[in-house]
């Protein structure tokens, strides 16, 4: 009997010791995604949103290939079809290229409050996409938490003038609406990717370079840059396109339940509220705590309703 109680209680440990790696690895990926609004609109004010996102990604590639070095799984490109990679240019058109523009495009228009805010509806529009693309089927509590998640979109991009509808800068808000379309596509195609996780994010980045290039040519024209906006940019690749997805792979590997680091996400935007106001010197509207509230609140009602169909 005393064997089997110290078995039991060391598979306890050793699983109590994963679950809080997970939560560890979950929460240092939450505080870097809650910095990354206030460090894209710090750094847009010295780079253009394409010029932001070439540095960025640049960054990120060098960065995705060196945790490749230290995985071992560079091999693993060179085993690669030439399917996998017309799949990667593909991706990578989509995601950093297309995605990452829209958004920093949005960012350097709109207050970060809002455009931050505006992004995390992006769940809800994937549950909008997956009518058409999946034929996913929609049920009433899943109309419930569209409705009220772009109310508070509407609360946001009108300042609380939901009356009158008056939205400030109605382009920037459709951008920054239009990143979660991207990101919902992306998301619906990742599905069904068979590559590594962090093989395909190197692949997808290191094809989007040529992308970014050419436009960055000609739209923006190569110029010299300020330290300041590069050092941004760095941050933002570093962090937000390379480590921040290493890190929350690693926490969904160690945790026992994915909903317990999930919901994690929700920290995010309160967090990164507190930096916009702190680091970028904007005044946080009662509109926009108000508009973020009824955004998770349909989040959550989305979450409900998955869980009680699994």
């Amino acid at each position: 009997m005393k064997i089997i109680y110290f078995w039991l209680l060391g598979t306890y440990c050793e699983k109590m010791k994963k679950q809080t790696k997970a939560y560890i690895y979950a929460l240092i990926t939450v505080g870097l995604w809650s910095t990354i609004a206030s460090a894209s609109k710090l750094t847009l004010s010295r780079l253009a949103p394409a010029e932001l996102l070439l540095y960025a990604s640049t960054v990120s590639t060098v960065v995705l290939f060196v945790i490749l070095t230290a995985q071992k799984k560079l091999k693993d490109i060179s085993l690669l079809s030439k399917k996998h990679w017309l799949i990667s240019i593909g991706f990578g058109f989509l995601n950093p290229f297309a995605y990452y523009l829209v958004l920093f495009k949005a960012y350097d228009i709109l207050p970060a409050q809002q455009a931050q805010i505006i992004n995390y509806t992006w769940a809800i529009t994937l549950s909008l996409l997956s009518i058409p693309l999946l034929g996913q089927k929609v049920v009433g509590r899943q109309w419930l938490a569209i409705s009220v998640s772009y109310i508070g979109v509407l609360v946001i991009a009108t300042k609380g003038e939901l009356l009158t509808l008056h939205f400030e800068n109605p382009y920037g808000v459709g951008l920054a609406l239009f990143s979660t379309v991207l990101w919902a596509f992306y998301w619906i195609l990742n599905t069904r990717d068979r590559r590594d996780p962090v093989v395909g994010l190197f692949l997808n980045f290191l094809c989007a370079l040529p992308f970014i290039a050419i436009y960055v040519f000609f739209v923006e024209g190569f110029r010299t840059v300020p330290i300041e906006g590069l050092l941004g940019a760095a941050y933002i690749g570093f962090f937000e396109m390379g480590v921040a997805f290493v890190l929350w792979l690693k926490a969904l590997k160690y945790t026992d339940n994915t909903a317990k680091i999930a919901n994690l996400i929700f920290i995010a935007p309160f967090a990164s509220l507190i930096f916009i106001h702190f680091l970028v010197g904007e005044e946080i509207f009662l509109s926009t705590l108000a508009g973020l509230v009824l955004v998770l609140t349909g989040l959550v009602i989305q979450a409900c309703c998955k869980s009680s169909k699994g």
